[in-house]
């Protein structure tokens, strides 16, 4: 049989000496781009400018109301039985650093002390660490604290699993509320209606090192404003986990405790709010909150806090939507606002605009994103988001630097929950450092009186975070295209933003332990 010429298969314009592999990807190039690259480009600009107007509009949104406070106060002949029993429910997995922090301020309280029962829930696999959280427990019990030590045979649910089996105990039925403080109580007792009270994070290291500012401006943001204003408009916004007041009769309605996403603080929070339960936040009631110092520890809470919401929202939509205790508005709230800009578009758009869509548009000059969109309503937004930390307005530049990269993160984390994919449900406990490494330090000088201890040696493989070195090569590439050929100057944010990445890539980021 005669040999077929491969000019039968390839067209004359390639036609080119083998050697010639830039040329021929060129061709590729120019042949694909006109009918395929440029409409999917230009499709991605309209997705990500509507995206960037849904986040801008929900940034704006601001509204007022208030609730009943009236505080409770010490009566001579009533005595102690003037205040609801509470219940303290501190879940704990292999905490070695923070468990006497934990168990003493919740038994420092004010609040009487035979009105308060205090239940450490331990499912730590560390013998040792069982061992000295239950020595703590027995410490508190012989100064006449009301303290109970819990523990599993398994895992189960995680840290839900365990609030779950703390509230099965016969001792909680004498309880009204699981948590405390005399400033939050009153909001429960005078409206009927309340079922979850939430107080403020106050960051206690946020001045650590610049991962934990960049932590700051975000979380304060999300305290002063988002919480704010789903307290204020809606009465509605998500539970954080911690400094929170639940009245145990809204649990109970709720369904109680579920480990079916690794968010069943928000879980909570939705279905109580779809049974008619209200929220209210205390934006100036404060209570002392630790921030992960170390990049590891925070990416891992970071694809927990954005796979769980995503998660959840596939979960909980259909149910949102069939539900007839609540309003139509606050359906759409609830969805619209909450769920999906929030949770969803902020973590999408930001990656996908900054980091994808306008660096390609200088690879393909016949797609162009208009300045409102490129530089006016992100700035708008930049500046709305760092009304929550005023003092680190110099910072604000690295910190949208910074977010960039970790919405490369958070996208693949929401994907996943959305999805349902593998790490959808993996659970891994934030690391607080606490002031543990200064404490040993000084401890093994003292004892030695030389000098502190070498830091471990850690390998540079292990920091390494092959995505962002990847996304930052191509970066570097875009922006020295741009710097020839382009006219918008958008190389000087793609050199700038291509250092962040590998900055992170390279694991220099945080407290190195």
């Amino acid at each position: 049989m005669a040999q077929i010429s491969p000019k039968f298969f390839i067209p004359e314009s390639f036609q080119v000496s083998r050697e010639d592999i830039a040329g021929q990807i060129g061709l590729i190039w120019e042949l694909l781009k006109a009918p395929l690259i440029v409409p999917l480009l230009k499709l991605g600009v309209y997705i990500c400018l509507a995206m960037s107007l849904m986040l801008f509009m929900e940034r704006v949104y601001m509204g007022i109301k208030r609730y009943n406070w009236q505080p409770i106060e010490d009566d001579v002949e009533l005595g102690s039985s003037n205040f609801p029993v509470v219940l303290i429910q501190i879940p704990m997995f292999n905490e070695k650093e923070v468990y006497k922090i934990s168990i003493g301020a919740a038994c420092g309280l004010s609040w009487p002390s035979d009105r308060l029962v205090i239940q450490v829930l331990d499912d730590s696999t560390d013998p040792a660490i069982k061992q000295m959280v239950e020595q703590e427990c027995q410490r508190w019990a012989a100064k006449g604290i009301n303290i109970r030590y819990q523990i599993r045979e398994n895992r189960t649910g995680y840290k839900a699993g365990a609030l779950k089996e703390g509230l099965k105990r016969s001792y909680v039925k004498h309880c009204e509320y699981p948590d405390y403080l005399r400033r939050a109580i009153p909001y429960l007792v005078q409206n009927s209606d309340i079922a979850l009270v939430q107080a403020r994070w106050r960051f206690v290291n946020a001045n650590e090192c610049l991962l934990t500012r960049m932590q700051e401006m975000s979380l304060d943001y999300h305290f002063k404003v988002e919480q704010e204003v789903g307290s204020a408009t809606h009465a509605f916004f998500g539970f954080n986990g911690t400094a929170g007041v639940w009245r145990i009769a809204a649990i109970n309605e709720a369904g109680g405790w579920k480990d079916r996403t690794t968010v069943e603080d928000m879980d909570l929070a939705v279905r109580a709010s779809l049974k008619g339960w209200k929220f209210v936040y205390l934006g100036d009631l404060q209570v002392k909150s630790e921030l992960p110092s170390t990049f590891k520890a925070f990416r891992f809470q970071q694809h927990r806090w954005s796979c769980g919401p995503a998660n959840l929202f596939r979960k909980m939509v259909m149910e949102i939507i069939r539900n007839k205790k609540v309003k139509f508005w606050k359906k759409v709230y609830v969805i619209y606002s909450f769920f999906f800009v929030r949770k969803i578009i902020a973590h999408m758009v930001t990656f996908s605009f900054y980091c994808v869509v306008l660096p390609l548009t200088i690879l393909v000059p016949e797609v162009q994103v208009p300045i409102w969109g490129a530089v006016y309503i992100p700035s708008i937004i930049t500046i709305l988001n760092s009304v929550g930390t005023p003092r680190s307005i110099h910072l604000l530049f690295y910190w949208i630097l910074f977010e960039n990269v970790m919405s490369l993160h958070r996208t693949k984390a929401t994907f996943i929950g959305l999805l349902e994919a593998g790490r959808a449900n993996e659970w891994v406990v934030t690391e607080k450092l606490g002031d543990a490494l200064k404490n040993k330090a000084a401890d093994a000088k003292n004892k030695t009186n030389t000098k502190a201890p070498k830091k471990p040696k850690i390998k540079f493989a292990e920091r390494m975070h092959t995505l962002e070195l990847g996304f930052g090569v191509f970066l570097f590439f875009c922006g020295c295209y741009d710097f020839v050929h382009g006219k918008n100057n958008y190389f000087i944010y793609l050199f700038l933003q291509t250092i962040t990445f590998l900055i992170a890539g390279f694991g220099y980021i945080g407290t190195i332990v």
